[in-house]
């Protein structure tokens, strides 16, 4: 019986002054754990507070063999360099990988301890699957588990209505990047949901029920402090790739519009923007039933 090859894996980490979570994100990545051999990148975009020096912190400490090291070895690089933002730091580490198994992890999200070894072995057993995406955690910034990220098996027609997939918790192919390309540069707060639609439409893609990663919302992140616009980007894309734009977006969307234009300024402005959030609540929950 042949003896498999022990797998590579890439886990790409876009950064840019996450100094107060970059050392749990890069911990959680080099304490991994199973029978493949490491590479993990950090494509900082020229960082100005702490993030350098954390990130030189672990590379000492890997190079001194003062890491308990889990798999079969780390090889950890990093580049901190001025970049054209999130998707193109992506891009760049996806172009220099060179693991099987691809993974990308933002500087503020987490790792599940086992995550890379279950993905692995994911792919292992569902040799047709060329993406795979499991359960994740919405945490605050202390860390601190909010609730379960809102997860369910792969739909395609689904994927138009919400994006039920978690960032963190995606693993790939390598041939998905070769066959897809790499992330939309274009885009500053979709270009995930967008990958996953362009890799749905040539691969079947999987779903593991386990949780693999924690995924960090807090004030600062761009889904709460542009909402706006990240549902303006959404629908424009939806709209893009499958022709139409559905119910829940349209109403993710005027919710944005109105908290933009009512701001939240003084009661009256809160009064009247909570009382149409109530509204906007009892619709989406309708047509989501349906």
């Amino acid at each position: 019986m042949a003896v498999e090859k022990t797998k590579t894996v890439t886990v790409v980490t876009p950064s840019y002054n996450q100094g107060r979570f970059i050392e749990e994100t890069i911990k959680s990545v080099i304490s991994q754990e199973g029978n493949f051999y490491l590479e993990y990148l950090i494509m900082d975009g020229g960082s100005k507070d702490e993030t350098v020096g954390i990130i030189k912190k672990y590379e000492d400490i890997l190079k001194k063999g003062n890491w308990p090291v889990r798999c079969k070895g780390i090889d950890f690089k990093w580049v901190s360099e001025k970049d054209k933002g999130q998707a193109d730091a992506v891009n760049k580490g996806f172009r220099a990988a060179k693991g099987e198994m691809l993974g990308w992890l933002n500087s503020d999200d987490t790792y599940i301890n086992g995550a890379i070894a279950k993905a692995l072995n994911y792919f292992t057993e569902h040799p047709d699957s060329m993406m795979v995406y499991g359960e994740a955690y919405k945490i605050k910034d202390t860390g601190e588990i909010i609730e379960r990220y809102y997860t369910e098996p792969f739909d395609f027609k689904k994927l138009a209505e919400v994006c039920f997939i978690c960032q963190p918790s995606v693993f790939l192919r390598k041939e998905v990047v070769e066959a897809v390309g790499l992330l939309d540069p274009e885009l500053h707060y979709c270009m995930d949901y967008e990958y996953w639609i362009r890799i749905a439409k040539k691969f079947k893609i999987g779903y593991l029920p386990e949780f693999l990663a924690n995924t960090r919302i807090y004030l600062e992140t761009k889904t709460m402090s542009k909402r706006l616009e990240v549902h303006n980007e959404i629908v424009k894309t939806i709209k893009a790739h499958y022709g139409y734009v559905p119910a829940l977006w349209k109403l993710s969307y005027i919710d944005a519009k109105v908290e933009r234009l009512l701001g939240g300024k003084n009661d009256l402005k809160n009064s009247c923007y909570s009382r149409f959030r109530d509204i906007i609540v009892r619709y989406k929950n309708i047509i989501s039933k349906h």
